[in-house]
């Protein structure tokens, strides 16, 4: 996945904020808070080839179990492409 240029990410008080700027405030009425596996996913989500990578990327750094991994996963990034805040990088997403 790529990620659109026009979202910056912030750590506020120990959160990770993802703001928009550019045409990307157009759309985004205000900032973005992520809990810590939504930044974990935001931070990685460009190295992982594909979903499943993500997944496995998500359970080398969490105690959940694969199902709960990908469904998390699978909502988030179901999200962000929703919001145009991703758009894939090839036919493995």
């Amino acid at each position: 996945m790529i990620k659109n240029k026009d979202l910056v990410t912030r750590e506020i008080a120990g959160e990770t904020i993802l703001v928009p700027i550019g045409s990307m405030a157009q759309k985004l009425n205000g900032m973005i808070s992520l809990n810590e596996m939504a930044a974990f996913i935001w931070e990685h989500i460009e190295e992982a080839a594909d979903f499943n990578q993500l997944v496995d990327m998500i359970l080398d750094e969490y105690e959940v179990d694969r199902e709960t991994a990908a469904a998390d996963a699978s909502g988030f990034v179901m999200q962000l492409l929703q919001h145009g805040m991703i758009q894939p990088s090839g036919l493995n997403w």
